[in-house]
């Protein structure tokens, strides 16, 4: 979990609460995220195991298993229209975005650079770091090595 440039259509905007907050796309748990909404439906209702699960979890429920049907406010999107802007999100806690939709990856990484955008607690990133994720998609939130210590994902690509 870290960093993750998205593709969205032109005039994206990120749902917002009533408040004006960006409404979280997961609940913590990146690859149900990037699941398809609707297949996830399918598997839930049809109440399919996945092959990990042993014959002591089969005994309970699907729903005792598996928990909640998935809820679509949990999911990105599948859009209509051309999504043919990046844009940047953060993908540690609540998977919203920390940058509007731009036409290309230089324009994106410009931006977060300028602006100062989190690329890791506190910490910001390069030109350079920013362009290498908004043109490759993901970065994990930080990296130690013995000689640099803890340091932006971003960064450390």
């Amino acid at each position: 979990m870290g960093r993750e440039v998205r593709m969205v259509p032109k005039d994206w905007e990120h749902p917002k609460n009533e408040n004006g907050g960006y409404i979280a796309l997961f609940d913590g748990n990146f690859e149900a995220c990037a699941a398809d909404w609707d297949e996830e439906c399918a598997q839930w209702d049809a109440g399919n195991y996945p092959d990990y699960a042993n014959e002591e979890s089969k005994k309970m429920s699907y729903a005792e298993w598996a928990g909640d049907r998935p809820d679509k406010c949990d999911y990105m999107p599948i859009f209509k229209e051309a999504a043919t802007h990046c844009m940047m999100y953060e993908t540690t806690s609540e998977g919203t975005p920390i940058s509007p939709a731009f036409e290309t990856p230089e324009e994106l990484a410009r931006w977060l650079a300028d602006n100062g955008a989190s690329s890791f607690g506190g910490q910001t990133a390069s030109y350079e770091g920013w362009l290498r994720v908004a043109k490759g998609g993901f970065a994990p939130s930080a990296v130690y090595t013995p000689a640099t210590g803890l340091v932006s994902g971003v960064d450390a690509l």
